[in-house]
């Protein structure tokens, strides 16, 4: 009996239920090392060769290429994603976090290996070769994906697969900025658009996880050199919230160039590939700080060592080519270049704000951390992870009260001024796809059919002998499942009536005594509550039948037990 408490069937089934919070902790500690160490190799992968192939040695650091370098770097990388790409179906090439919450939102979470792997080579050769996009994306795409496939290779009830899905992405972005309360929290609002106990406890130890992996074989430092800033009066709040502002518009800018770019998605492959190498390496020859992800860029600018005219014009720069980049089906991420975008910004309009007055105003750099967040804010419609992400890399309580300021100013340009919503979802909507779950959708889909079903129930033949009818103890049970040509159910009732009715019929066929005969389809015991819903209303029934593995019949699933299901949550 012990033994059976450990073993995985019993793990399935246990995971079914909402309130499986022992058995969702290992799975978010299994998702965060998992995604940590894939995280690392990923890392690794984009340093190492960075640094062999670079003239300085040095990774990210695409100044010391010569001209030519520069133009021909982003043409070599082109190159070789489109021999990486050419063969594929377009939507294998869908990768980042958009494909994540198609897969979330279209899919139960069941996130494909092939688009994992284009997203892991496509994405370090897109890095590697000075391609204007992040890491942090592809970061997300790789903690989601193959924490999903974890739990596809363990056959795991659809539900957990949510809950890994936004494990892996805290883990990504935990790995990724060491920032784990800051993954914790855009897993959360972004990807699972829940708050709940049960779902936090898991990503909350991925997070963790992942972070202590990375911070054992890479150690603690941050890519970014934040210096500790705060404000000098209260009289800079008006200015703060005209910042917060400006870099709406900037946001919604970015995110009408990168979907008007997508549009373009039905031209030849070769073409939008050999267009953004054209525009990357073209502008690189003015601008070699743009390629790549940037970080000692925006390190200079956080530490305010840029002039205003450099500030500008990298900033208008990054703001046009990453979209189109990303755009034209280059794999890479938006979180990277959108820290990039709003520092320059805000330390541009910090530098404007300081020659504007002979008040003491804020460092520049200050003013390149609220653009920074408030840009991230924006764009990825996770106004509460950029705070947080602020806080965590600054190490600086101080920035709190501006940094709400800016971001929520940020926030309600683009929602309200603009009317758009997060880039990910622009993206979607693009590809005539949207994301966003309705109140029964979400605490259905939180719930496994496996943790509803009735095992009160016979399974007889379609005919069957009088005897055999009268020795099942027919008052004992709810249903009969009759299990002939075609499976449908059958109240006990009905079918001692029909024996009181006929006492001289030897034989019954089930399918034609008056009764009301349920039709039934199959489902995986891995199915939601959702999509058994989903399955009844497509095909009018009010019953199916939950089978494991190897098609035995686990129990019965009606209507009714997921309508009390929900009224039982709604009184919660």
């Amino acid at each position: 009996m012990i033994k059976d408490w450990f073993s995985l069937e019993h793990f399935r089934h246990r995971l079914a239920h909402v309130d499986a919070l022992p058995q969702l902790v290992v799975i978010g500690l299994l998702s965060g090392i998992a995604t940590g160490l894939l995280i690392i190799l990923f890392r690794l992968t984009v340093d190492l060769s960075q640094q062999f192939l670079l003239p300085s040695g040095l990774s990210e650091d695409f100044e010391s290429l010569s001209y030519i370098q520069r133009f021909l770097f982003p043409a070599a990388g082109s190159v070789l994603l489109f021999l990486l790409l050419f063969r594929l179906r377009p939507e294998q090439r869908r990768v980042g976090p958009a494909h994540v919450l198609e897969r979330m939102g279209y899919h139960q979470a069941h996130l494909p290996l092939s688009n994992l792997l284009v997203q892991f080579f496509g994405g370090a050769t897109s890095l590697i070769s000075g391609h204007s996009v992040g890491r942090e994306g592809p970061a997300i795409h790789l903690g989601a994906g193959f924490s999903s496939l974890l739990g596809q290779w363990f056959k795991l009830p659809n539900n957990s697969l949510r809950i890994l899905v936004g494990c892996g992405t805290a883990a990504a972005i935990a790995a990724a900025f060491n920032t784990p309360l800051a993954g914790v929290v855009f897993a959360m609002e972004v990807v699972m658009l829940e708050y709940t106990v049960v779902g936090f406890t898991p990503v909350v130890v991925a997070a963790v996880a992942a972070d202590i992996m990375v911070r054992f074989t890479l150690g603690s430092e941050i890519d970014l050199a934040v210096p500790i800033l705060e404000v000098e009066t209260l009289n800079e709040i008006p200015y703060i919230m005209f910042v917060g502002f400006c870099i709406g518009c900037l946001a919604a800018l970015f995110n009408r160039i990168m979907v008007k770019t997508q549009s373009y998605g039905k031209h030849p492959l070769s073409l939008r590939l050999g267009i953004a190498a054209l525009l990357i390496g073209s502008v690189a020859l003015v601008y070699p700080q743009l390629m790549g992800v940037g970080y000692d860029t925006l390190s200079a600018a956080l530490n305010g060592e840029l002039a205003l005219g450099l500030l500008i014009g990298l900033m208008v720069t990054k703001l046009i080519i990453t979209p189109i980049t990303l755009g034209l089906g280059v794999p890479g991420g938006i979180i990277g270049p959108s820290f990039m975008v709003g520092a320059l910004a805000g330390g541009a309009l910090g530098l404007i704000g300081d020659h504007m007055t002979n008040q003491p105003v804020a460092h520049v750099g200050f003013y390149a951390m609220l653009g920074m967040g408030a840009m991230m804010g924006a764009l990825l419609n996770a106004p509460l992870a950029a705070l947080i992400a602020l806080l965590e890399l600054t190490g600086n309580p101080n920035i709190i009260l501006p940094a709400m300021i800016a971001i929520v100013t940020s926030n309600l340009t683009v929602r309200y001024l603009f009317g758009l919503p997060s880039v990910f979802v622009s993206s979607l909507r693009a590809l005539g796809l949207d994301y966003h779950y309705e109140p029964i959708t979400q605490a259905m889909s939180g719930i496994a059919v496996s943790s509803l079903i009735t095992r009160d129930f016979i399974s007889v033949p379609q005919e069957i002998d009088r005897d055999t009818a009268k020795s099942l103890n027919l008052e004992a049970h709810h249903w009969l499942l009759i299990d002939g040509k075609e499976r449908f159910l059958l109240d006990p009732s009905d079918l001692l009536t029909y024996l009181a009715r006929k006492p001289d019929q030897a034989t019954i066929d089930l399918a034609h005594i008056p009764a009301l005969h349920r039709d039934l389809l199959e489902i995986s015991y891995r199915a939601t509550l959702h999509e058994a819903l989903d399955l009844m209303n497509e095909t009018e029934l009010d019953a199916v039948i939950v089978t494991d593995l190897n098609q035995r019949v686990l129990g019965i699933l009606t209507r009714d037990h997921i309508e009390q299901s929900y009224r039982n949550n709604l009184r919660q």
